[in-house]
């Protein structure tokens, strides 16, 4: 693991190439760490296509240079900035893609047949390793390999979309958020953003750390309020903002491998504590293995709550 200092800050980045050698039990070691106590993290050596990802962000800049970025400075947000009135808008230009379980980018207004074949490579290779993964957060939680992926499904599998920003220069940046502050509502988010221009903000430990712009391409992973809840609040989401600046406009391409709309999310059985049981027999089970790991004392008192013989 590489790791990056921002103000004091180190963001974790995983080299996903040392998963098939000696260093594979200390990569899922380094990868559970950023989910546990980080909640996002960068990822190099991801598998896709570099020249295909620089070409997705070349075309997307060159869209929004022909299509959206006058509507977007004629906008009312923007006249009213110029009068020094703020509002509760955020200063982005963005649409949205569904890729699974059914595709609308045939719809996306002005969009070109290069763009469209372009984006169809890029979300193709990128949905591979969102399945990959997921698949290694459940090991490292101790679910089986496609926990998280069943768990998303619905009839046609988990929900595969991307939000396209663009966050341009703004001149008054004290006064406006691109993105004000939240946490995602869905489950593993990839961003592919900008190169040159900074923005992107987490919060870590009550300080905001600043995220720097991705280097080679790499992906930036965080994860969202769904995965907290499916992992028992183990991996948390984490609060985030995107800033403006006075000079630069920034790119963000940012996937979700969320569940389907019909998908029924609970925490995953095996992540739950022990419950409806009598302390006395806790505290009998307890004398007999003080000085052993509590994670099998839990196990044990799970199994019996289920009425396995133990």
């Amino acid at each position: 693991m590489v790791l990056i200092k921002e103000r004091e800050m180190e963001i974790p980045v995983i080299d996903f190439s040392e998963l098939d050698g000696e260093n594979r039990i200390k990569t899922m070691s380094l990868l559970d760490h950023a989910c546990d106590k980080w909640g996002f993290f960068m990822v190099d050596n991801h598998g896709v296509d570099k020249e295909l990802m620089e070409k997705v962000k070349k075309m997307i800049n060159s869209h929004y240079e022909d299509h959206l970025k006058e509507k977007f400075y004629k906008s009312e947000m923007v006249k009213a900035l110029s009068e020094g009135k703020t509002s509760d808008a955020d200063w982005e230009s963005s649409f949205f893609i569904w890729h699974k379980p059914t595709s609308n980018i045939c719809k996306i207004p002005n969009i070109s047949e290069e763009l469209i074949k372009t984006m169809d490579e890029y979300v193709s290779q990128l949905h591979k390793f969102a399945e990959r993964l997921s698949n290694l957060m459940c090991e490292n939680l101790g679910l089986s390999q496609e926990y998280i992926t069943n768990a998303f499904s619905g009839p046609e599998g988990p929900a595969f979309g991307t939000k396209v920003a663009k966050y341009p220069e703004c001149p008054r940046p004290e006064l406006m958020r691109g993105l004000r502050e939240h946490t995602d509502a869905g489950g593993i988010i990839l961003l592919l953003q900008d190169d040159q221009v900074p923005g992107l903000e987490f919060l870590k430990d009550g300080k905001w750390v600043p995220i720097p712009p991705s280097k080679n391409n790499t992906i930036f992973v965080n994860t969202g309020d769904q995965l907290e809840i499916l992992s028992n609040g183990r991996y948390k989401s984490a609060v985030h903002r995107v800033m403006t600046v006075k000079d630069g406009c920034r790119l963000s391409i940012a996937t979700f491998y969320n569940p389907a709309g019909d998908a029924v999310i609970s925490p995953a059985p095996e992540l739950l504590y022990p419950s409806g049981y009598q302390f006395q027999d806790y505290l009998k089970l307890y004398s007999t293995t003080k000085f052993g790991d509590k994670g099998s004392r839990f196990h044990t008192m799970k199994k019996r709550e289920n009425g396995d013989s133990v």
